[in-house]
């Protein structure tokens, strides 16, 4: 191949870089068994196993309705912490992905949430 045959790759191939917008990018699905405690969980994706009962919960940095929940995928069960109308949304069984959401550690297990800035989608029944 010739200089110039080179450089006109080069150029079409970053033409068709430019061509994909930034926000489709897909993020990366985390399964259960890889979630690191105090980490952001970009996405993952579980079935529901159980959901508790709620509870209303008011401190400093939150007031309302807050309940726990389990699911899992397959590499492993993780707790999932709901908030407000997030328990409304969610029944056992459902299919749900989190996006942008938390990973901490309760009485010894994993639990994540969405957390404030996080989303939370049910995918299906």
């Amino acid at each position: 191949m010739t200089k110039r045959t080179i450089l006109e790759l080069e150029i079409l191939n970053d033409a068709k870089n430019d061509e994909k917008p930034i926000s489709r990018r897909t993020k990366r699905r985390i399964k259960v068994d890889r979630l690191k405690e105090d980490r952001p969980v970009s996405r993952i994706e579980i079935t529901i196993l159980r959901r508790y009962p709620p509870r209303m919960v008011s401190n400093r940095k939150w007031t309302g309705r807050v309940a726990a929940a389990c699911g899992r995928d397959e590499s492993g069960v993780v707790g999932l912490v709901l908030w407000d109308e997030q328990i409304d949304w969610v029944a056992t069984g459902d299919r749900v992905r989190i996006e942008n959401g938390w990973c901490k550690r309760r009485m010894g297990e994993r639990v994540i949430s969405t957390g404030r800035s996080g989303k939370l989608t049910v995918l299906s029944e």
